[in-house]
């Protein structure tokens, strides 16, 4: 029994949300990993974090303590001019450690000029001021665990516009986000409308209720057979990696509601991005909108997004999708989306690249002059069993 335990433990280490074992609680980073990695992009990251031997950490007002938070600027910064804004959020059981292994992704894709040059900036946004499997998350909402919806558009809003000079224009702010930053994304990206004009989630839970109409949570979609479920069941399986470790209910909610609270599904039901579609009375046009999933998804992200994908089409709400058919809950699915979600914040956001932009031994060119292809990206069609 110890065995298969050791050995389901490894599993999900390997496995679990967007690889819990390259940026959780385990990773450690030395005090010049900044310095060695910066060597490496044409943009640079900036180290607001406690991470490398300095305390560098922005004060939060909303969370009443000091946060972690890197920022990234591309190739050509200079501080005079101004660039469009994404505010990237990481996944569950993270940290904004995440943004160290995927920063080289979004470097590598401006210097070749695929995606548009773009500051960005990943806070900490765990539960405890570090990333856990217990205590896996904030859901960037403000909740029992603390005030995080606040800090997302409130601190770390005023800190972006106060330290870079960005463009003022809302169709130039992006908020972006995986797994649990992907639901973020959609919440707060809602709830601001007047700050971001896209919205970008990868692997994200958008609807925290989803259920058959016996109320069970991992069954594949079938819109004859789906209703909103109560939350209320600390035990139910909400994750399901190989039959061998199983992620449960109350992981997630117990730290933003607290164990035995009496209406969950009211507080899950005014955050979840499905039920704010209405609440929130999303319009066609408002906001462009990117989700990217993988059809085996451990977390059955796949039938919750389509689900919302569905609602979405009904109110006329448009929804650029990337589907990979053995796509999982991990990170190496992340990144396989990132070139089209590039291309598509080349559409979106490539308007705002500063006039005559280039990288250094590239030729420059203005956002209207590049030819892009979207292969993989294609408008939601419900999908049928």
């Amino acid at each position: 029994m110890r065995a298969r335990w050791l050995f389901a433990l490894g599993l999900f280490l390997l496995t679990a949300p967007a690889a819990v074992a390259q940026a959780g609680p385990l990773r450690v980073f030395g005090p010049d990993a900044v310095t060695k990695l910066n060597r490496k992009l044409a943009g640079q990251v900036h180290d607001f974090t406690h991470n490398h031997g300095t305390d560098r950490r922005v004060f939060s007002p909303a969370l009443d303590q000091k946060r972690d938070l890197y920022a990234y600027t591309p190739p050509g910064y200079d501080g005079s001019t101004a660039f469009p804004f994404m505010l990237f959020l990481h996944g569950l059981a993270q940290d904004e450690k995440i943004f160290l292994d995927i920063v080289e992704h979004f470097d590598d894709a401006i210097r070749k000029g695929e995606m548009p040059p773009v500051v960005i900036v990943c806070p900490d946004g765990s539960v405890g001021d570090r990333p856990s499997l217990i205590h896996t998350g904030s859901f960037f909402v403000n909740s029992k665990a603390g005030r995080f919806g606040d800090f997302i558009a409130e601190d770390v809003w005023e800190f972006a516009h106060s330290h870079y000079k960005l463009r003022p224009e809302r169709d130039a702010h992006v908020i972006a986000g995986a797994s649990m930053g992907g639901f973020g994304a959609f919440n707060v990206g809602f709830k601001q409308r007047d700050k971001y004009g896209s919205i970008v989630g990868i692997m994200p839970p958008l609807n925290l209720r989803y259920g058959d109409l016996e109320g069970h949570y991992l069954r594949d979609y079938d819109p004859a057979n789906f209703a909103l479920r109560p939350v209320g069941k600390r035990n139910e399986i909400v994750g399901d990696f190989y039959g061998l470790v199983f992620i449960r209910s109350r992981r997630i909610l117990d730290p933003l509601v607290g164990r035995g609270a009496a209406e969950p599904t009211k507080f899950v039901s005014q955050e979840n991005p499905y039920e704010m579609l209405t609440s929130y009375n999303v319009r066609p046009g408002e906001f462009n909108l990117f989700v990217g999933y993988g059809r085996r998804d451990e977390f059955n992200i796949d039938a919750a997004v389509e689900s919302f994908l569905d609602e979405a089409k009904r109110r006329e709400v448009a929804v650029e999708t990337l589907v990979l058919p053995e796509g999982r809950h991990n990170l190496a699915t992340a990144v396989s989306m990132l070139p089209d979600l590039n291309q598509w914040l080349v559409k979106h956001v490539g308007p705002y690249t500063p006039d005559g932009y280039a990288v250094a031994g590239s030729p420059a060119v203005g956002p209207r002059q590049r030819r892009y292809s979207l292969p993989l990206l294609r408008p939601w069609v419900p999908v049928r069993p």
